[in-house]
């Protein structure tokens, strides 16, 4: 695979990448994933002593989540793939605040990117790190959203793409996965079973992966949500981010940028506390924390309408359960029917759209404030990771038959 031209730069301080399990490094050319000597996670390392980058830098970008991009892993603008993902809105919920007893309660809306999902982030930096390579085709394996916005970026860069697909996923995922002209595959049983059939379509075809925690690339993009946050609270900090975990990119992606910031003085303040929202019939991370073990016990049999947290051996939860101690942060389940509930309740009192599987950490904050987890003066952030629209059905029809309970 030929490593393509790096003549414009843009002025990424990455220097290499680490392997979190044996500590090999390895030179930014690499394209064979996971790590080729022990199969661990790949993280990209950057040269935070050779940028002088500052807030008020930053502040006077706009355009997409590529203003951050010194801490970003591509070398050429020429090859970032973009559709403009990132800068969406943290929206002030006053109502929902009060009910719950705090300051403020914040939803940051990833519903507003281009495949109306937090994963057009993630996949933004994998595909131009594809391009970057001079790959021609890619793949993975997804749950659904993360395969639609393959597709779309794909697409976009002019690159073959490969989706495997557990039939459970929704029919407007498979649809636009091949609207965008990827090749999709759907296998039985849950995403594990499409992952092992992916791994040995990938090893025959040479294939490039986008596959999270395989790509060193993808939490790299989710950097930028944290980012954001903290930007648009003058670089300051909330007091918990409250996150839908399935693989946990997101919320890595989150503690990285804000340990980034720290480092170059960006950030002074302390930490946000980090909080793993799952539901109940698929909760290994949160299972792990309460239990205070440093990995997870995968779920033998995952049980959930929020199939994007219903990820029963998220191969990465060393690294999460690492950043929720370090953040003092914590765990909280609910059932699926507490998640529907509090995404009508915010569609009902704020007017936000929030799929199912966002519903499960805004019902994590919600059943947080009912035992008295906060305080009166705290501030609270929710990630929205999709837009309603991608569980409109689950969402109509509770609405018709099951009413929210905001007004109870």
């Amino acid at each position: 695979m030929a490593t393509a031209d790096r003549r414009d730069p843009t002025g990424t301080a990455v220097n290499h990448i680490l392997c979190r399990g044996c500590d090999e490094t390895f030179g930014m050319d690499l394209t064979t994933f996971p790590c080729p000597e022990c199969g661990g996670i790949l993280d990209p390392q950057y040269d935070y002593s050779s940028m002088d980058l500052t807030g008020k830098d930053i502040e006077d970008r706009d355009g997409s989540m590529w203003k951050y991009r010194e801490l970003l892993p591509v070398s050429n603008t020429e090859h970032i793939v973009s559709m403009g993902e990132g800068e969406t809105p943290l929206i002030e919920c006053p109502t929902l605040a009060e009910k719950m007893g705090i300051e403020r309660l914040l939803i940051k809306d990833e519903g507003q990117n281009p495949t109306n999902t937090f994963k057009d982030r993630g996949l933004s930096a994998a595909i131009s790190m594809a391009n970057e390579h001079g790959a021609e085709t890619v793949g993975l394996p997804t749950a659904g959203n993360a395969g639609q916005s393959a597709s779309a970026y794909a697409a976009k860069a002019g690159l073959n793409c490969h989706v495997f697909l557990n039939y459970q996923a929704g029919d407007v995922k498979k649809d636009l996965i091949e609207a965008h002209g990827a090749e999709l595959h759907i296998r039985e049983g849950t995403i594990d079973n499409a992952g092992a059939a992916f791994t040995e379509a990938k090893e025959e075809n040479g294939w490039y992966t986008v596959t999270t925690f395989e790509t060193p690339f993808r939490h790299e993009g989710k950097k930028t949500m944290g980012f954001e946050i903290y930007e648009a609270l003058d670089w300051h900090t909330p007091d918990e981010i409250v996150y839908p975990t399935g693989g946990g990119v997101g919320l890595i992606g989150i503690w990285k940028g804000y340990k980034e910031l720290a480092e170059l003085g960006i950030v002074n303040d302390s930490s946000p506390s980090l909080t793993v929202a799952q539901t109940e019939g698929s909760s290994p991370v949160v299972d792990a924390i309460k239990a205070q073990k440093d990995r997870h016990d995968p779920v033998s049999d995952p049980n959930s309408i929020a199939k994007g947290v219903e990820i029963p051996d998220p191969g990465a939860s060393p690294w999460i359960l690492e950043a929720v101690r370090e953040s003092r942060g914590d765990g909280v389940s609910v059932p699926d029917g507490a998640a529907v509930d509090a995404a009508l309740q915010l569609a009902q009192s704020e007017g936000i759209e929030m799929c199912v599987t966002a519903g499960v950490a805004l019902a994590g904050a919600i059943k947080r404030a009912e035992r008295g987890m906060y305080d009166s003066d705290d501030t609270v952030v929710v990630t929205n990771c999709g837009a309603g629209v991608k569980t409109s059905a689950r969402l109509g029809q509770a609405a018709r038959y099951r009413p929210s309970s905001f007004n109870e």
